[in-house]
């Protein structure tokens, strides 16, 4: 079954900063940085794949889940979150790389 990937292209910068409970004026900067910082997470994540290192992934894959979980990306949020429990308990099965794209392409919605 593929993964959903939510589109987040028409995040609403003032519901979103009354969800955190900042200014509005804020998003766009705590935006910028996510995304930022994503690329260097899921370079992170490809070569942790590549490798089985699952201490690393799941370090990485916690890294996106806090963001999200803090810029109240939901969808983001469990995709990470799925990707750290299976790290975490070293699941060789488990979809790493359709995860890992799924995130990349939701990220590249945001806006």
């Amino acid at each position: 079954m593929p993964i959903h990937i939510p589109d987040y292209s028409n995040l609403n910068h003032e519901t979103l900063a009354a969800q955190i409970g900042i200014k509005p004026k804020f998003i766009p900067m705590l935006i910028a940085s996510f995304t930022d910082e994503s690329v260097e997470l899921l370079a992170k994540l490809s070569s942790s794949i590549a490798s089985k290192d699952y201490p690393s992934l799941k370090s990485a894959a916690h890294s996106i889940k806090g963001s999200a979980g803090n810029l109240k990306l939901d969808e983001l949020f469990e995709m990470a979150k799925a990707i750290e429990a299976a790290a975490s308990a070293g699941d060789e099965s488990f979809d790493y790389i359709e995860y890992r794209n799924a995130i990349e392409a939701s990220i590249k919605t945001i806006s």
